[in-house]
Order: structure tokens, then sequence, then C-alpha cells
């Protein structure tokens, strides 16, 4: 753990690329970060008192796509943060890699590739929600109303859970770790707005995920087709 980075991920990045050799099951933590980064290029803002880290895993000959890590990051994250809600709070994985509580986001993760390695880094809201721009955010203390511990304890989950999720993507076929995915993510016929990195948006119906993890929809009057890269935000509102 060190007391203030500019990103852990980056940290990382850069210990990789001067040849370091990292195991899976290492973890770095922030108490604050600097200069934390989300999907598309956005900050990610980092108060001390929420849980900021990243760890290595190291690809191997006969393991699946590494874009699905995606989805076992998702699950491992959604895994950490049911313990420490109260019962029956409503989750939700949104794709690609979000996870959400009560409909706002509580958690991201980023993904990014170092040579025969992926690098996770993955950012909770524990303790405060940071106000965003463009969506709505919690944190697990807002949502529990008396949750007490820190985001240590929320790691120790998280590196546990994690490691059995990684487990059985290698494991086990590909289609369990699609499934559990499923289960927890958007119903089937859910109204969908996808906006691409050129801000061009489509409006359409969830219909699930493929074998490689890509998102299924289908657009209004068009045909069911896959996306693989987009900003999703859920149930979009007819304009008129």
């Amino acid at each position: 753990m060190v007391e203030e980075t500019g990103s852990t991920n980056a940290d990382l990045l850069e210990r990789l690329n001067a040849g370091e050799i990292i195991p899976d099951g290492y973890w770095l933590r922030a108490e604050r970060q600097t200069g934390g980064r989300g999907r598309l290029g956005r900050k990610w803002e980092s108060p001390k008192g929420n849980l900021f880290c990243s760890t290595v895993v190291n690809l191997r000959e006969g393991d699946p796509s590494p874009s699905t890590l995606s989805l076992v990051t998702g699950l491992a994250v959604f895994d950490a943060i049911r313990p420490c809600l109260m019962n029956d709070t409503p989750m939700l994985l949104k794709w690609p890699n979000d996870v959400m509580v009560f409909g706002d986001k509580i958690a991201g993760i980023l993904l990014e590739r170092a040579a025969h390695s992926v690098i996770v880094g993955i950012g909770i809201n524990v303790s405060y929600a940071p106000e965003l721009p463009d969506r709505k955010t919690i944190s697990i203390a807002y949502a529990n109303g008396k949750f007490a511990n820190g985001p240590d304890s929320v790691l120790d989950g998280l590196a546990q859970k994690f490691a059995q999720r990684l487990s059985d993507w290698r494991e086990k076929p590909l289609s369990e770790t699609l499934l559990e995915w499923t289960v927890r993510s958007h119903r089937f016929d859910d109204r969908l707005r996808i906006t691409g990195s050129d801000g061009e948006q489509i409006h359409a119906w969830y219909r699930g995920i493929d074998e490689h993890g890509a998102l299924r929809i289908q657009p209004l009057g068009a045909r069911e087709t896959t996306v693989h890269a987009g900003d999703v935000t859920l149930k979009w509102h007819d304009e008129e």
C-alpha cells in the first residue's frame, strides 16, 4: 500500500515495462490517487477513504480471450461488494465493466494490456461518492447506512473473490463465466443508449452478450448486432 500515487495502474505498467515480474495475486493499493483514470480517458475521482487498487493477470497458454477478463473482474467486484450491503439491496453489472447499486455507479474497472500481462485496475466507492457531471454515484457507506469498515477490508474480500473468479475462468468452460455475468446484468429487452468514442449514439434493446463478451443489441428498426466498445446508459427515454 502507498499513501499517494498518480495511478496504481500506471505504477504497475511502469514496473512491468522495466522488466519486473509481478506474480498473479499481487495487489497495489493507494490511499489516494492524483491521476486516476477511467474508461474512455475519463478522470477517476480518488478521495481518501475509497478503494483504488490494481493487480496483474499474467496470461497463460490456453487462457480464454483477455477481453473477457472485464467480465471476470466485474463478477469479483460484485461478489466483494455484495456482503458489504444490506440484504436485498439491488445490484447490477452494467456492460462492459461498471457495478451499480440502486441504479447508481459504485465501482469502475479499467483493464490495460502490457505484453503478455493484463493490468486490472479497480475503484470502489467505499466511504464517499464523488460527484460526476454525467452520472450518479453511490458509496457502500451510503447504501448500507451503517458500514463502518474501510477500503482495506473491502480489498481483502476482493482479492479472495478475484482469485476464485480467475481460477474459474481458467479451469472451467468460459460459458460458465458468461452465464454468471449475464444473470447479474441487464434484463433481456432493457432499453439502452450506447455512445461510441466518436460521440455517435445508438438506441437499442439489450439482447445479452456473445461468446466473446461483446454486447448484443437490437437497434431500433434494425437487425441484431454486437458492440465491442462503447459507453452504455440504461433506460433511455424516447425523444419526442
